[in-house]
């Protein structure tokens, strides 16, 4: 008897339909969502395609990228055709991208305000499922010099050592520093703990000479600042 069973290989596709056959031949901007993630998993299951899989996949956050890469290796599993080495492969995708926002946003060397840091740091920590703390060093022009995770903590908070944040701004030269660190929450209102460490903190860079210009609290899309707030 003959197999009728369709089969829903990219093989068998027009090669004008393939994922990876179409970005070579018209470039990435061709390319859908769908079929960019379909390149990574390069195979769907015995029911679907690769892209029609992925187009699942991406269903499943609604079409948006931001809470694509939010998903963990186990979310990624729960389809039918994911294995650890796709889901693998899925989120090492997703990070760099992450990666490539944060250093896009870095070439904007100078800080003019709190949303020149919203800019540098959302993409960096903003879409964390955990806390961290970051410090932005600063020249005499407010040209950054380097940004540097301080801290790391879980789902509820980090420490910071200050000794270690001082260091690091005397060993670069840096005059002033700008404080940044996330709330997976959401919430955009600084706790006392956020209040003492950044009173701490400059406190400390006074008796050394080095300036603390902001502290940020970022969320996926929001900021606070004790600057505008004027709570510095």
């Amino acid at each position: 008897m003959t197999n009728t069973t369709p089969s829903f290989s990219i093989k068998n596709w027009s090669e004008d339909d393939r994922p990876r056959e179409k970005l070579l031949q018209k470039g990435r901007i061709a390319l859908s969502d769908a079929e960019l993630l379909a390149i990574l998993i390069r195979s769907g299951n015995c029911d679907e395609s690769a892209v029609s899989l992925s187009q699942r996949i991406l269903a499943s956050v609604a079409n948006n990228l931001h809470e694509l890469g939010k998903q963990s290796i186990n979310d990624f599993m729960t389809f039918k055709g994911i294995g650890e080495a796709k889901a693998i492969t899925i989120a090492a995708a997703m990070e760099l991208g992450r990666r490539r926002r944060g250093e896009d946003a870095s070439h904007k060397k100078k800080i003019s305000s709190s949303s020149c840091v919203f800019g540098l740091m959302q993409p960096i920590i903003g879409e964390l499922p955990h806390e961290e703390f970051w410090i932005v060093y600063l020249n005499n022009s407010n040209k950054i010099l380097q940004t540097t995770q301080l801290s790391k903590g879980g789902i509820t908070g980090t420490l910071v050592d200050v000794r270690l944040a001082f260091k690091s701004a005397l060993q670069i030269g840096a005059v002033a520093i700008v404080l940044a660190h996330n709330h997976p929450s959401g919430t955009l209102v600084p706790s006392q703990a956020d209040k003492d460490l950044t009173y701490k903190l400059k406190i400390a860079g006074e008796s050394l000479d080095i300036k603390v210009l902001d502290h940020l609290i970022i969320t996926e899309k929001a900021y606070f600042s004790f600057a505008d707030e004027n709570l510095l």
